[in-house]
């Protein structure tokens, strides 16, 4: 006698074979005689042999999950596992009157067309606890990590911690990158005392936001000083090796903004940073700045005017050999949004000399520019400007230097606010 199952299923076979021949039947137009009579036979034994065997029972089958059931969830999945692309191209083409002497390694800095940076920006959680961003810059010559770094804000108390290669928020301006830039060129002081890349470094950050009534954010930061184009006040292109704690460049900033009207709105921060210089066993650099960001925009403007005052200035002491070599610098730009397509800005820029300076032995003496900008943004994705400089260095041997700069910029991709 066949097992319980097994006859089971051969009765399930032989009912699945019986109705299907009644169906090929019934198409074809001849039905067999006493066929509804049989197949009733069989459906009914069946029901009665499943009835009896336990085994051949059908399992409840559990529902399937609901983070695929509908497309929408299907589009959060993927948004979850890709991260958010963007690239940002900057192209200009200049004219300088003479010899230019651009201080940033993104600025024009000959007569003719310039590319000034193809900007890969990526960014994406990592998990609940942290989120990572890089920004990989291709430029005319190569292609550089200008950024690769993982932060967390899921620390209590208001702490954040970020660690690998980042722009040091020193200011206002150091922390941005072109594309957020009211300028086609960098400021000079800031080429001048940090370097053409800005001030740069892999390391590791810790911010805290207080609890009061008012932002409040006190940063520390600990980087590698290696690189001229990071870290020119500092080790600079000098190669050294870091062999202590005291080989790094440290970078303290306290950042406050203050809401004073629905209108008005203050920033105001300080900044410091301090490490060693290759002149001499010990000898140091410090550099201490502070920044200011006055802005005016109507809650009631329905074309979303604004004007805004942003001016930083710095200090910087370097030890030498029997000496300590002091000088400073500044800029002050003042920004007017029109309306949502156009902008007019205006910017003065100053730097010192000093003498015996090892890293500009020829500027001893003070260099001013003035520069001003018409900006058209057909959207938020595009940007033409139209920049024009008068440069007037003091120094012995130096000309005055006009230019002018029509910078184009495209952005394609998803790509976070700037700050305010």
């Amino acid at each position: 006698m066949l097992l319980p199952p097994l006859r089971t299923a051969l009765r399930c076979c032989l009912a699945l074979l019986a109705a299907g021949a009644l169906g090929l039947a019934r198409v074809a137009g001849a039905t067999p005689p006493g066929d509804e009579a049989e197949k009733r036979q069989l459906e009914e034994e069946l029901q009665r042999e499943l009835a009896e065997d336990p085994a051949a029972q059908p399992s409840k089958v559990a529902d399937p999950p609901t983070a695929v059931a509908t497309g929408s969830n299907l589009r959060e999945v993927l948004k979850g596992l890709i991260p958010d692309i963007s690239f940002i191209l900057d192209v200009a083409g200049a004219y300088f009157s003479s010899e230019p002497m651009q201080t940033g390694a993104h600025d024009p800095a000959k007569t003719g067309f310039t590319f000034q940076q193809l900007e890969l920006h990526v960014e994406s959680s990592v998990d609940p606890y942290f989120r990572m961003e890089t920004n990989i810059v291709f430029a005319e010559f190569g292609v550089e990590v200008e950024e690769a770094y993982a932060s967390t804000s899921a620390i209590p108390g208001g702490l954040e911690v970020r660690v690998g290669q980042f722009l040091i928020p020193f200011g206002r301006l150091n922390g941005t990158h072109p594309h957020a830039w009211k300028f086609a060129d960098q400021p000079l002081v800031n080429g001048k005392f940090f370097g053409g890349e800005a001030s740069r470094g892999l390391g590791a950050e810790i911010s805290w936001l207080a609890p009061l009534p008012w932002y409040f954010e006190l940063g520390a930061a600990m980087t590698e000083p290696a690189g001229e184009c990071c870290a020119r006040s500092f080790y600079g292109g000098s190669g050294l090796e870091v062999e202590g704690f005291e080989d790094f460049v440290y970078t303290n900033t306290l950042k406050q903004f203050f809401d004073l009207s629905e209108d008005w709105g203050l920033s105001w921060g300080l900044s410091a940073q301090l490490g060693p210089n290759p002149t001499g066993q010990g000898n140091r650099s410090e550099i201490y700045g502070t920044d200011l960001y006055l802005r005016y925009r109507p809650a009631g403007s329905t074309d979303r005017v604004a004007v805004s005052l942003q001016t930083e200035g710095m200090f910087r002491a370097r030890q030498v050999p029997g000496d300590v070599l002091y000088d400073w610098g500044l800029y002050a730009q003042l920004i007017a949004n029109l309306t949502p397509a156009w902008e007019l800005g205006a910017r003065y820029d100053f730097v010192s000399g000093v003498d015996g300076d090892y890293l500009d032995p020829l500027e001893d003496a003070p260099r001013h520019r003035a520069s001003l900008q018409v900006t058209l943004y057909p959207s938020h994705f595009s940007r033409v400007r139209l920049q024009g400089n008068y440069d007037a260095p003091q120094w012995n041997g130096a000309s005055d230097i006009w230019a002018a700069i029509l910078n184009v910029e495209f952005l394609i991709g998803a790509h976070g606010g700037h700050d305010y």
